[in-house]
């Protein structure tokens, strides 16, 4: 994007923000119950179109996309803290000794927050076979039982998932980009 078409986006998101940041900061207030969180994530609406640039036809078709992406960092704020949660109450089982640095926790919880969103991408069936076998530790022909499939089309689930996992552990080691 040349210098001055980045500039003219730039003029652009600004005017949707003043016209619009109070209005996206109440919607997503609205769903979390909460102001604080939502005045961050309403920053972070703006600072998405900033970085995908976007053209909008229409007022209409622009508050479309602020309530669309609004609505998916809502959802992204809930699961982030659904893990927190659990991450929470998995330390509360382990003296507090034993618990991995401030740092580690971190990166543990990005980790599981990647491997989250991957598999909630994943088709549902792959997801739940790969779910059966690694958390579960069932068989590929226990899985085939219980999915109602067969242990081929179990085989074939698992390889796609590990596919997934491995493109994400690609990631994560910084290969990908």
């Amino acid at each position: 994007m040349t210098q001055s078409i980045a500039c003219a986006y730039r003029a652009k998101v600004a005017s949707l923000y003043v016209d619009n940041h109070s209005w996206v900061q109440q919607w997503i207030a609205r769903r979390l119950g909460n102001a604080s969180d939502a005045a961050e994530l309403a920053q972070d609406v703006f600072v998405r179109l900033l970085a995908k640039p976007r053209e909008f036809d229409s007022d209409e078709h622009a508050r479309a996309y602020l309530s669309r992406t609004s609505l998916h960092l809502c959802v992204d704020f809930w699961r982030r803290r659904q893990l927190h949660t659990a991450w929470a109450e998995a330390l509360a089982l382990v003296p507090e000794s034993h618990w991995p640095s401030a740092e580690h926790q971190a990166i543990i919880l990005e980790t599981l927050g990647q491997l989250q969103d991957m598999l909630e991408r994943l088709p549902p069936k792959v997801a739940q076979a790969f779910s059966l076998s690694q958390l579960h530790g069932m068989g590929y022909r226990e899985i085939g039982e219980v999915m109602g499939v067969s242990v081929r089309t179990v085989t074939k689930y698992i390889a796609q998932a590990m596919f997934k996992c491995a493109l994400l552990e690609a990631e994560l080691d910084g290969v990908l980009v």
